[in-house]
């Protein structure tokens, strides 16, 4: 019996995620066993419990097997203090939960191979997994501060932290994963300018000596912006820290036609037990112009519940099975608004979710 903690929060991650549990209880009623519980983060947790990251959720999150979030944030929490913000609850999560791997794939569906910016022959068939740092970094490292100056001016300080065992087992992490894959792994930092680009190759450069089955290479993070937009093809593993990984999976979603087509995953070391922390969100946000309209785009949602099926409940069938009926229902021609094509069957959110449901039905 796994028990799975849902983190709804704001804008459309309650229409996505009552989407995804709706794919989660056609397994149930087919024999996966597991439970659900409900807890807030973010705005609606603020506005309901007073912080966005309340320590009953954190609790909840931290005594489950998986936790699925929907989206956080919004322009009605804008004005918050800087430790009260939405996003603030998402990162205490990652946190509590101690996941320091995201894994986010980039995968261009053939059926939406002309719904990308980019000319049909450069993403089709694209199939990237960025594997991202999510425990350190910028986003973690102290001081975070603002400062008044004798002049009057403000003075703003984000700093930059790796260790070099942070650095090893997310290298670690993406090579296994490139192992199984490909074979191929990029290594994405700013060892020209940044010390920690430069701990970030020697460590990165170090561990490969373990994986000699696996082709390592080095590249600057804004080389590989460009060269995603370039020929994106050429990498298939791509591994960086917490910041890069954040701007470069969101370059790369868009490669795939809409960032409300990509999941991920994001991991915690293995326990004893042989369990692991695990967090599995769409990379898209919260989209409060659609919230609440059933417009919203439910596939990047349903594909981390496919992840999770992957690599918390060890059913890689079941997993396949999801991905199988999404690209069947896309081929299909069915397609939210993010992602609609002329002479397509246009759908809000609850009759995508329909729509799978019924390609996981057929045999």
């Amino acid at each position: 019996m796994f028990k799975i903690v849902t983190l709804p929060g704001d804008g459309i991650g309650p229409e996505v995620m009552d989407a995804t549990l709706r794919v989660l209880g056609w397994f149930g009623r087919r024999g996966f066993q597991y439970q659900t519980e409900e807890a807030l983060v973010g705005g609606i947790a603020y506005e309901s419990l007073g912080r966005s990251d309340p320590d009953e959720s954190m609790a909840k999150a931290k005594a489950a097997d998986v936790v699925l979030l929907g989206a956080v944030g919004g322009p009605k929490w804008d004005n918050l203090p800087f430790h009260q913000k939405p996003e603030r609850g998402l990162l205490r999560a990652r946190q509590e939960l101690q996941v320091f791997a995201n894994l986010r794939p980039a995968l261009c569906f053939d059926a939406l191979k002309d719904a990308s910016t980019l000319k049909p022959e450069i993403v089709s068939g694209l199939d990237i997994l960025i594997v991202r740092e999510l425990m350190g970094g910028v986003y973690f490292g102290e001081p975070k501060e603002t400062t008044d100056l004798p002049d009057g001016q403000k003075r703003a300080v984000d700093t930059q932290v790796y260790t070099s065992s942070e650095i090893d087992r997310i290298a670690r992490v993406a090579f296994e994963l490139a192992r199984v894959r490909g074979k191929k792994l990029a290594s994405a930092e700013k060892s020209n300018v940044m010390v920690t680009g430069v701990l970030w190759r020697q460590v990165v450069t170090e561990v490969a000596k373990d994986y000699p089955d696996v082709q390592l290479t080095h590249i600057l993070a804004d080389n590989a912006a460009m060269q995603l937009v370039r020929n994106p093809k050429q990498f298939d593993v791509l591994v960086t820290d917490n910041l890069f990984g954040d701007v470069l999976s969101d370059e790369a979603a868009q490669l795939t036609g809409s960032i409300g087509m990509l999941p991920s995953a994001s991991l915690g070391a293995k326990r004893a037990d042989g369990k692991q922390s695990a967090l599995y969100e769409p990379i898209h946000g919260s989209a409060p112009d659609i919230a609440g309209k059933g417009l919203a785009n439910p596939i990047a949602s349903i594909l981390s519940l496919a992840m999770a099926f992957r690599y918390s409940f060890a059913r890689p069938d079941d997993a396949a099975r999801i991905e199988k009926a999404v690209d069947a229902v896309l081929a299909e021609g069915y397609r939210t608004g993010d992602i609609m094509q002329p002479g397509k069957i246009q759908v809000g959110t609850t009759a995508m979710a329909d729509a799978i449901l019924k390609a996981l039905d057929k045999p």
